[in-house]
C-alpha cells in the first residue's frame, strides 16, 4: 500500500486524533469539475504557494459552497437537484448548493461558463471586460451567483454536468472538504484564459502526460487529483468520458500507523503517486 507520510506536528495531531484525544474539524462542502476539451486533455491550475490548502499543487477548478449557491431563484434546466440529490447522497438543498457551486466556480477560476439564454443553448464567448467584472464580484462574493445569472438571463445548465467521484479530506488535515467531483466539456465557442487569483499558473495536458510529471517530480499532484487522472486516462474521446457509467463511491484516505508511521492511506490499497 502507498501511504503520504505524516511528519511531526502532523503525525502527532493524526495519533491524537486516531487515539480520540482531538477531533477532527469538520468537513465543508465542496464542488470540483474536470474541464476536458479533444485529446483528451484536461485544464489544471496550479495554486499559489501562499495559499493555506493545497499550496502548490495542480488542481481542477472548484472550491467550497456559498450558502447563497442553494437560492432556489436561480433558473435551472437539465437533472433536477433532487436527481443530482440522489447521484450523490445529498438532499436537496445540499445538492442544489454543489451544481451551483460547480458552474460557479468554473467560471471564476477558469472563465468557462456552463450557463445559456435557454435551456438548449450556452453562451459562446465570456472574454470581455463586462463577464471580467462580474467573474471579480462573484469571487469577492458582492455578487451572488443566482443575482448573476438572473441579470443576464442566463440558465444553468446542470445536463453539461456529470457526475464522477466523491471524496472527503482525510481526518488529520486542518481544512476539510467534502468534495463532489463532475466532469464537463469545454462548450463550443468558449475558451479558458488565465484568470489569476488562487492560480499563478493554468495548463491544458493530457492526463498520462500529468501523471508522469508528477511521477517525475515535475508537478505536485493531491492524491484525488491523481487518482482521477489515472481514471481518465482510460478514455480516449471527451464523450467517452462523459458517456461513463460512474457509480459514486465516497473515499476518504484515512490515518494509519504503518511501520511506526503515521500516514495517509485508502482501504483499497491505491498507490498515491505510483505511475
Amino acid at each position: 500500500m502507498g501511504g503520504i507520510p505524516l511528519p511531526g506536528e502532523l503525525g502527532e495531531r493524526a495519533r491524537d486524533i486516531l487515539a480520540g484525544r482531538s477531533e477532527p474539524v469538520p468537513a465543508r462542502d465542496a464542488a470540483t469539475v474536470v474541464l476536458l476539451r479533444e485529446g483528451p486533455e484536461v485544464y489544471l491550475l496550479r495554486r499559489k504557494a501562499s495559499m493555506a490548502f493545497a499550496a502548490g499543487a495542480y488542481v481542477f477548478p472548484g472550491g467550497s459552497v456559498d450558502p447563497r449557491d442553494a437560492d432556489q431563484a436561480v433558473a435551472w434546466s437539465g437533472p433536477s437537484p433532487a436527481a443530482w440529490g440522489e447521484v450523490f447522497r445529498a438532499d436537496e438543498g445540499t445538492a442544489r448548493g454543489l451544481v451551483c457551486a460547480a458552474v460557479r466556480e468554473t467560471f471564476e477560476e477558469s472563465g468557462v461558463l456552463l450557463a445559456g439564454s435557454s435551456p438548449t443553448s450556452v453562451v459562446d464567448d465570456t472574454t470581455g471586460d463586462d463577464w471580467e467584472a462580474d467573474r471579480l464580484a462573484l469571487i469577492d462574493r458582492t455578487l451572488s451567483f443566482a443575482d448573476f445569472l438572473g441579470r443576464r438571463g442566463l440558465v444553468l445548465r446542470s445536463d453539461l454536468l456529470r457526475p464522477w467521484a466523491h471524496w472527503i479530506t482525510p481526518e488529520v488535515e486542518s481544512r476539510r472538504y467534502d468534495t463532489r467531483f463532475f466532469v464537463a466539456a469545454l462548450p463550443p465557442g468558449q475558451r479558458t484564459r488565465d484568470v489569476g487569483g488562487e492560480a499563478d499558473q493554468v495548463v491544458w495536458v493530457r492526463p498520462g502526460d500529468a501523471i508522469g510529471q508528477a511521477a517525475g517530480g515535475e508537478i505536485f499532484l493531491m492524491p484525488p487529483t491523481h487518482r482521477t487522472l489515472s481514471e481518465l486516462t482510460a478514455y480516449e474521446k471527451v464523450a467517452d468520458v462523459l458517456a461513463a457509467e460512474r457509480e459514486i463511491v465516497t473515499f476518504m484516505p484515512r490515518i494509519a500507523e504503518v511501520d511506526g508511521e503515521m500516514q495517509i492511506v485508502l482501504d483499497d490499497g491505491y498507490r498515491f503517486g505510483a505511475a
